[in-house]
């Protein structure tokens, strides 16, 4: 059976010749009920963005949805001209 991906998995698509800085990303845990939370945030670097939760009553119908959500996102090169690709997790400082 597929995991979800309970640490956040994080998107960029970047092309400044497109004038395009948009960020995607998507994290999934469970709520204190035992349900699956799957919060996605999406929008232009530099702004607020949108974000959406939707909870699910098991793993395979959260999974179902985030593999659909990713299907979306591998088509940005055809809709949008240019790929997301994976961005690493930031660093923690040292502060």
């Amino acid at each position: 059976m597929e995991t979800l991906p309970y640490d956040t998995l994080e998107l960029v698509a970047v092309d400044d010749a497109l004038g395009m800085r948009r960020r995607w990303s998507v994290t999934a845990a469970r709520d204190l009920f035992g349900r699956i939370v799957v919060e996605t945030h999406w929008g232009r670097m530099g702004t607020r963005g949108r974000r959406l939760r939707r909870d699910f009553g098991d793993e395979r119908a959260a999974a179902r949805y985030v593999r659909a959500l990713l299907a979306r996102r591998a088509t940005a090169t055809r809709r949008l001209g240019v790929a997301y690709r994976r961005e690493p997790p930031a660093l923690l400082s040292s502060t």
